[in-house]
């Protein structure tokens, strides 16, 4: 495969809300996985010339795993995929704040998916130690959101 079309592929990845993309072309075999790496798979095997396409194209890739605090308590993942946002609207005040206590089936963010407004609730008593999402980003389903310790 082409080393523009990679380049074109993983900013696609970087820059849409998807988290996977895996594209087939004749006997190639591309996935890149955002927070992963990008792998090239020939479906035969093929001359050693591949393995340089990995190696360049790695570098695009972030790591998100580095970038989470390693705090300790019950993480609240996101139970589905779709846009997090900390407050009802725009104008009002956020649901939560770190530092608050929070009970169990208390909101803490809405997750927009489809148009449709999702109040996400905390599955555990507690203080909120980290939230670990930016107002109005994507993401994924399992994806860590809060901690509650």
């Amino acid at each position: 495969m082409d080393l523009r079309k990679l380049k074109k592929l993983i900013d696609l990845v970087q820059e849409s809300g998807i988290a996977e993309l895996e594209i087939t072309e004749g006997e190639e075999k591309v996935k890149i996985v955002k927070g992963g790496e990008a792998t090239v798979t020939p479906i035969e095997p093929k001359p050693a010339t591949h393995a340089a396409v990995p190696a360049a194209a790695a570098p695009a890739t972030a790591s998100v795993a580095a970038a989470e605090p390693a705090l300790e308590g019950h993480v609240l993942k996101a139970p589905m995929v779709g846009t997090f946002y900390r407050s009802a609207s725009p104008e009002s005040k956020s649901f939560v704040e770190v530092g608050q206590n929070v009970k169990a089936g208390e909101t803490v963010c809405i997750i927009e998916a489809m148009k449709l407004m999702n109040e996400i609730e905390a599955d555990a008593t507690g203080v909120i130690k980290a939230i670990l999402v930016e107002n109005g980003q994507p993401v994924e389903y399992g994806q860590p959101l809060f901690i509650i310790a």
